[in-house]
């Protein structure tokens, strides 16, 4: 640790606040929320800012065990799993509990410390926690991993002014931060608009010299499209090919606007492959089998670097090459998606299905081609746009993450806010909270045992 400022303390966390790990509820009996039923709070219910009961299991009443209740203001940190280290100021209703993964970070002495400043420093010491986070695969922390870090305490009036002066500027970066997660939703909505007004002709009104559609048709997609390929579903080993290895594609490759060679799986015998469904550069791929939002979108292959080949579920589009811009504009606009859903089948949103010969029939506008052509480049023109747009929002988000760390590392280091001479020093206040930290343990094992005491007198007088 770097040269503490005058006033300041070096010291372990665990001499700030300790945590106390949940109870292991048993799953049997999780039940629905009712009257006569509480919360129980798990890592799933931590978002990394805060945590609530939205979408938490419940217990009835007299399964809980009182000393784990939460209270609204704790801080909880997921103890385990893919999230360790996540943490969540609980704002939910109480009471709630915690469960056996689910920590909860406790000032030693409440009345002696500031509340903002330990949220504010655990929120500093996350990268640091994920660090001592043991397990491989499903990492862990343990109670005293965490309470041994070492840490600088500041006196407990430079930690009001601390916590004064983040709350005001990090607020600021939320905002920041906010107004850029907003970005991605307007885009889509642009995409959306650009996709629309490709396919309504509003796109090339000015390009065409009139509003009225010069020449365009009404067809259907069987009138484009000369053929439809699929292939097969076959066993298959769960990992993308590697090498000369063969494999074949998930829907997922072709799910998501740009062909993804990696959502594949490899064959366990290149005897399996099929030459004439092998995928290519230039492919019009959709997914005949997906959820309703997802289902038919298409992608136009335009890299392959292994051997793969479709899938039952993926199909091959075949139609003339200047055709396959303008059909994929079409099946991605708000037309284009309603022609889709409105001839899927299946009983289950989370898996629909469209037909080749549902999917054919489909009727699609037909701009002539030197106008369509002209359509194409201005959706790319737009796209290319948005993409630039949102490139650079990526950018952006990752440098407001990084100054939120950036703030909070400076704050940590005594440099946010200036230093007052006459402040208490920091290793006055450790020794209050060490003391009332024991007064406080000894209050509660006295209470323990008269409840004790209690009860077998009890026992005793009912014998």
């Amino acid at each position: 640790m770097s040269q503490l400022l005058k006033g300041w303390v070096e010291a372990k966390l665990g001499d700030y606040l300790h945590l106390k790990n949940g109870f292991a509820f048993k799953s049997k009996d999780y039940v629905s929320a009712s009257e006569g039923t509480v919360p129980v709070i798990r890592i799933s219910d931590i978002n990394g800012s805060t945590s609530s009961d939205e979408r938490a299991n419940h217990v009835l009443v007299e399964k809980v065990v009182s000393e784990f209740e939460i209270a609204e203001g704790d801080l909880l940190v997921a103890m385990s799993g893919a999230t360790t280290g996540k943490i969540g100021v609980y704002i939910g209703n109480t009471p709630a509990y915690q469960n056996q993964r689910v920590g909860s970070l406790k000032l030693n002495a409440s009345s002696l410390s500031s509340i903002g400043f330990r949220n504010h420093l655990i929120k500093y010491l996350s990268p640091t926690i994920l660090k001592i986070a043991y397990g491989g695969a499903q990492p862990n922390i343990s109670a005293s991993g965490i309470e041994n870090i070492n840490i600088g305490i500041p006196p407990l009036a430079e930690q009001n002014r601390i916590v004064e002066k983040l709350d005001e500027v990090l607020a600021q970066v939320d905002t920041i931060k906010a107004r850029l997660d907003d970005i991605p939703a307007i885009l889509k909505r642009f995409r959306q608009s650009v996709l629309t007004a490709a396919v309504s002709g509003k796109l090339t009104e000015e390009w065409r010299g009139t509003d009225e559609l010069v020449d365009w048709q009404v067809i259907k997609l069987g009138s484009i499209v000369h053929a439809i390929e699929a292939g097969k579903n076959l066993k298959c080993i769960e990992i993308p090919p590697e090498n000369d290895d063969h494999g074949i594609i998930k829907i997922s490759a072709v799910t998501w606007g740009v062909y993804d060679e990696e959502q594949s799986k490899t064959l366990p015998s290149e005897d399996l492959f099929i030459e004439s469904r092998r995928i290519n550069v230039g492919d019009f791929l959709i997914s005949r089998a997906n959820t309703i939002e997802l289902l038919g979108n298409p992608v136009i292959v335009h890299q392959v670097t292994k051997n793969l080949m479709l899938s039952d579920k993926v199909l091959r589009l075949v139609m003339r090459e200047e055709d396959k811009p303008w059909v994929s504009i079409f099946l991605r606009s708000t037309n284009g998606r309603h022609e889709i859903e409105s001839r899927s089948t299946g009983n289950q949103m989370s898996m629909r299905n469209i037909g080749q010969k549902a999917l054919l029939d489909i009727d699609i506008p037909k701009a002539p081609d030197t106008e369509q052509k002209e359509i194409v480049r201005l959706v790319d023109q737009y796209f290319s746009f948005a993409d630039t747009i949102e490139a650079q929002v990526k950018k952006a988000q990752k440098r407001v993450d990084n100054l939120t760390q950036s703030i909070l590392a400076k704050a940590f280091r005594g440099e946010l806010v200036p230093q007052d001479p006459n402040d208490e020093p920091a290793d006055k206040l450790l020794k209050r909270i060490a003391q009332a930290r024991i007064e406080a343990e000894a209050l509660a094992k006295a209470a323990k045992k008269s409840e004790a005491d209690k009860k077998r007198a009890a026992k005793k007088a009912s014998a």
